[in-house]
């Protein structure tokens, strides 16, 4: 990451993140399905490791 004020960082994920849920809208139904399931292990991934960072932090 860069050396950006927290808020600035956050306003760009939920920015990419918004973007991201637009172009999975956009597909046709039978895709949405998938794409919806990526994104969802992707973000659990991410969260899943920050949980254990700051575990280890504590």
């Amino acid at each position: 990451m860069t050396d950006d004020a927290p808020e600035a960082v956050h306003a760009e994920v939920d920015e990419a993140l918004l973007s991201r849920l637009a172009l999975i809208d956009e597909r046709p139904l039978t895709e949405r399905s998938e794409a919806y399931r990526q994104l969802h292990d992707e973000l659990r991934t991410r969260l899943e490791a920050t949980d254990a960072d700051a575990a280890r932090s504590a």
